[in-house]
């Protein structure tokens, strides 16, 4: 089966959503940081681990360029553009495969291996505790239990995409 690839319309909506941010910055509060936190990112959406922060030797902290983002980007979308390959077995439209790999980027791997989103994809009459596709993809709406109404805008977003070839913000 050949391997999806995300679109030039799909990454650049993407990189719109995650925003660039040339310092780094904690992801729960979206206050810059000097020191290194669990949460802490920078460029588009790259987060940071505590190792990685340690080798930069300041170089976080000093900021990046936009196009040392760009690179980040491109290599922290890639496992799930490949992710997303790997698990969907339905032939899937660009506008899908973009959106399905959208979600992956922001609610991880792991959760899109087992979420009723990816059994809904390749099996539409898969039994879940949702009522169809949508209610799945919208049910991620959630950060540290809590609802919150970015997390629902975004997964609006994603659905309209997935649903309608709507590549738009929120």
């Amino acid at each position: 089966m050949p391997s999806n690839r995300m679109s030039d319309k799909g990454m650049k909506l993407l990189m719109s959503i995650e925003s660039f941010r040339d310092k780094p910055y904690d992801d729960q509060n979206g206050n810059a940081i000097s020191n290194w936190v669990k949460g802490a990112t920078i460029g588009y959406g790259h987060l940071i681990s505590q190792d990685e922060w340690n080798r930069s030797g300041g170089d976080y902290q000093n900021g990046i360029t936009e196009a040392r983002a760009q690179t980040l980007f491109m290599q922290d979308l890639s496992p799930f553009v490949d992710g997303v390959n790997a698990r969907v077995t339905a032939a899937l439209s660009q506008n899908q495969f973009d959106a399905l790999a959208i979600l992956a980027f922001n609610i991880g791997l792991g959760n899109f291996a087992s979420s009723s989103v990816l059994k809904l994809v390749n099996d539409p009459t898969a039994q879940t505790n949702y009522p169809d596709l949508e209610a799945a993809w919208k049910s991620w709406n959630k950060s540290q239990g809590k609802v919150m109404q970015g997390l629902i805008n975004r997964r609006n977003a994603e659905w309209a995409i997935y649903s309608q070839n709507v590549y738009a913000r929120w």
